[in-house]
């Protein structure tokens, strides 16, 4: 402060009060920047809104995942289409691809992520999903599935054939697990130690979709003689022509021992 004073003293006596007053204003802005020093003038103002580095909106930073989480079951020879798809932050366009494992028979995975088909055959199948998106360097992701083909008819004994006399009686259970309605032939026979073949259980009739444990029985009088029973039961969605097939069968002879 002291050069403040003795600049007002050397030039009071030549200036008039009013410039007197801005120039002890310039001398005292001058010490007060000097001591901030150059490294305060040097500062950076505040970043805008819009500088480098900002969101841009595209999302908040997940992933990329695949989905759906499960695979829904199907049956054979039933038209199955799935499409999966990618979330989270990734640059289009998605690439899919079968990784490992295997599909079922007539079923195949498309590069645009649809998994569709006519599966031939039921089972449990195994397989690896993998995804690429279109950044570089790429995004990659991979996920296991497991695709369910379930029998779309299903019969299981309810009262295993079995001897009671002079008859081979029993009943079995049947089940259309479809979303199509059947029509069903369920036949039983009898087949003796010579090949000769009995009738003892007929019925055709429309199986409705999603019917579970339906009870067949069947049974009939036999002659005196051994017997290995085969239940055949046939299952056709008419408006695809579509047929299901299904059999049991006695595990050994059974024998009728009273009669002729």
């Amino acid at each position: 402060m002291h050069r403040f004073f003795a600049s007002l003293r050397m030039t009071s006596h030549r200036m008039t009060p009013t410039a007197l007053l801005w120039a002890a204003f310039a001398i005292v802005l001058e010490t007060s920047l000097g001591a901030l020093g150059p490294a305060a003038l040097a500062q950076s103002p505040p970043s805008s809104p819009n500088a480098a580095g900002a969101s841009n909106g595209t999302g908040d930073g997940s992933a990329l995942t695949i989905e759906p989480a499960e695979l829904p079951q199907t049956y054979p020879r039933a038209q199955y289409e799935v499409q999966f798809h990618g979330r989270g932050n990734y640059v289009p366009t998605l690439h899919w691809q079968l990784q490992s494992g295997s599909l079922p028979p007539g079923v195949r995975l498309e590069e645009n992520g649809l998994l569709h088909g006519l599966p031939g055959r039921a089972g449990e199948f195994q397989f690896v999903v993998s995804v690429k998106d279109g950044s570089q360097p790429q995004q990659a992701v991979q996920k296991s599935f497991t695709l369910k083909v379930v029998e779309g008819l299903v019969i299981a004994w309810k009262d295993p054939a079995h001897v009671a006399g002079n008859r081979i009686d029993g009943s079995i259970e049947v089940s259309n697990l479809t979303g199509e309605d059947m029509d069903l032939t369920f036949d039983v026979k009898a087949v003796a130690d010579n090949g000769r073949a009995t009738e003892i259980g007929y019925q055709h009739f429309a199986l409705k979709h999603g019917t579970q444990a339906m009870v067949l029985p069947f049974g009939n009088t036999l002659p005196f003689g051994g017997y290995v029973v085969y239940v055949n039961v046939v299952g056709e969605i008419l408006a695809r022509n579509v047929i299901h097939r299904q059999q049991l069968q006695t595990p050994h002879a059974l024998q009728v021992l009273v009669g002729p």
